[in-house]
């Protein structure tokens, strides 16, 4: 019988043979992310008595969820986070002005296919997008991945997911992991390796491979994956890999997936997460005219370059309508860059967005908070109650492009009705 790609991560991280899902292995991560709020792994590793580090190169520290410091309390924590970083002679630190942690590491070449990455953040998923195991673990596994470098694990099951496309013109990933997360649930891949399959995500580039991985969290899933291709090497070799050091994994033509799942999104309208659940997913036409107080075009699931290009395709040439706050936040300084070189940025900014710097922004609650009986439509992978403000406010979600389209009508619009300039 073939194995799968969680079986063959797993027994490369572990040193193991012939393991089988529900089995528990000490596993031996490539990398250990941990965001803003790193303090605690430091303080938690200070109570410790300060043990000696595993391997000081294997740890990543990003500073984004609140960046810059909002407040005395969070710039001491990284102070104390920088103050680590220099007593203990860690490299892979990035500070405030860098960017969100998943993308940052992914554009640093930290991220390899066959790779098991853990980090402080559930949507360390996304790390699937170049063929990594990547998943989200609380801040004491962490610490204690700092000393011992192991972390116990169970062997998930795995689930495979077909999708079928082409997309209609303005739909795009993000609609179809909504409608897959709507579909089976926000448990129904609970603790699954998800793989993505088919010719049409074969198609994606990495950054749109991201996205579906990114989301898979929502549905639960312990990891999610896209086989490395060419696609993978590309963008590897783009970002400074060595691609002979370069060693993909990927399931066996015969290997046997517990729960198999084939979506057809050629005829897909775009979607929409209404307030309070990811999982509470309708076509745009249920909910097109709602009006919104605030779009979010950020996170790390649609803050990308072409996510940003997708916003400024629908917002060239308009104003946002009055009354509408729009809040672009960059994934990385290295998108915004790029953004900022071939016109997007002035495009954003002349439409009347406002842009902030790289990081987690609203998504995290840092700035763009909302006011009792508010709407925002967010590009972000969440959507629960009081995440961006009161809890007495709504948030819906979209992708970039209904996200442009709605900021341009002030209520939430299909993109395929906005006239876009050739």
């Amino acid at each position: 019988m073939g194995r799968t790609f969680a079986v063959k991560a797993l027994e490369r991280a572990s040193g193991e043979t012939g393991l089988v899902p529900g089995q528990i292995v000490d596993a031996y991560p490539d990398l250990y992310m941990s965001h803003t709020a790193t303090w605690r792994c430091i303080k938690t590793w200070e109570r410790m008595g300060e043990p000696e580090l595993f391997d000081k190169d294997r740890i990543a520290m990003v500073m984004d969820h609140i960046s810059p410091a909002q407040t005395a309390k969070i710039a001491g924590d990284h102070r104390l986070s920088r103050g680590f970083r220099d007593k203990m002679g860690i490299k892979n630190f990035f500070d405030v002005n860098a960017g969100i942690a998943h993308v940052v590491l992914m554009e640093n070449g930290l991220v390899k296919p066959g790779n098991l990455i853990i980090g402080t953040d559930s949507h360390s998923t996304i790390y699937g997008a170049l063929g990594a195991l990547g998943t989200g673990v609380g801040f004491s596994e962490i610490t204690a991945a700092w000393v011992t470098g192991k972390l116990w694990m169970r062997v998930p099951e795995s689930m495979k997911i077909v999708v079928k496309g082409p997309l209609p013109a303005g739909v795009y990933p993000k609609d179809v992991m909504l409608k897959l997360i709507g579909d089976i649930s926000a448990d129904g891949a609970t603790y699954f390796s998800v793989e993505f399959h088919g010719d049409w995500v074969e198609s994606l580039s990495t950054s749109e491979r991201m996205t579906l991985c990114n989301l898979a969290m929502e549905a639960g899933a312990k990891n999610a994956v896209v086989p490395p291709d060419a696609e993978t090497m590309r963008y590897l070799a783009e970002h400074g890999v060595d691609l002979d050091t370069v060693q993909p994994l990927a399931s066996d033509p015969d290997a046997v997936f517990e729960r198999a799942i084939e979506l057809d999104a050629t005829e897909l309208e775009p979607q929409i997460a209404i307030p309070h659940n990811v999982d509470d997913v309708v076509g745009i036409s249920g909910v097109a005219g709602t009006k919104v107080d605030q779009v979010f075009i950020g996170s790390c699931a649609n803050a990308k370059y072409d996510d940003l290009a997708i916003a400024a395709k629908y917002l060239k040439g308009n104003r946002i309508a009055p009354g509408v706050r729009l809040v672009v936040t960059p994934a990385s300084a290295d998108i915004m860059a790029k953004a900022a070189a071939d016109g997007i940025v002035t495009t954003l900014i002349e439409s009347g967005a406002l842009i902030t710097n790289p990081g987690c922004g609203a998504c995290a609650g840092s700035g763009g908070a909302m006011a009792d009986g508010e709407v925002t439509l967010s590009t972000a992978n969440r959507n629960f109650r009081g995440r961006m403000g009161s809890y007495e406010s709504s948030i819906y979600l979209s992708s970039p492009a209904v996200a442009a389209a709605s900021a341009v009508t002030g209520v939430i619009t299909d993109p395929r009705h906005v006239v876009v300039p050739a």
